[in-house]
């Protein structure tokens, strides 16, 4: 067995979903789960089927996000896992429903940052063990940092002024 990892390449202002389903109905259950929590979201998904035909099935509602998550996960080729690219919108605005899809079994990470799978490709195929979310830790939050998270989230709409 041997041991990888794989960039996932994106621009900045894109967020993904990273996770692990099990069934070819993942593809559809998770586009009705998005267009259901965000209506007009703009999204691209993808899903690595891990038997019969084993192929990247995928969906979306965004042409460009669309064909990222297809390249992406046709390279990277672990079975079962699902990427969800997500522009305009948050994960915090569609994990629950992603969650609550019945194929899904595991989410690896939900961020806008750099991310890097751990894979491990054996004679069989390909599974990812885990994630590389951003960067290492730099320190401990000041008072400053504190102000700055509370308006970041005061401006997003997540919490009261």
């Amino acid at each position: 067995m041997e041991l990888k990892t794989y960039a996932i390449t994106k621009p900045d202002d894109m967020n993904l979903i990273l996770g692990q389903a099990h069934f070819i109905k993942t593809v559809e259950d998770l586009h009705e789960a998005l267009v259901n929590s965000v209506p007009g979201i703009a999204f691209g998904l993808a899903f690595c089927e891990a038997s019969g035909p084993a192929l990247v099935r995928w969906s979306g509602s965004d042409d460009e996000l669309t064909e990222r998550a297809r390249t992406t996960m046709r390279e990277l080729g672990t079975g079962h896992a699902f990427l969800i690219l997500l522009r305009g919108a948050f994960p915090i605005n569609v994990l629950p429903a992603v969650r609550a899809v019945p194929e899904v079994c595991h989410i690896y990470c939900a961020t806008a940052n750099p991310v890097q799978v751990i894979y491990v490709e054996t004679e069989q195929g390909r599974g990812i063990l885990g994630v590389v979310d951003g960067f290492h830790t730099q320190g401990i939050e000041a008072e400053k940092d504190i102000a700055e998270r509370k308006a970041l989230l005061r401006r997003f709409g997540y919490k009261a002024s």
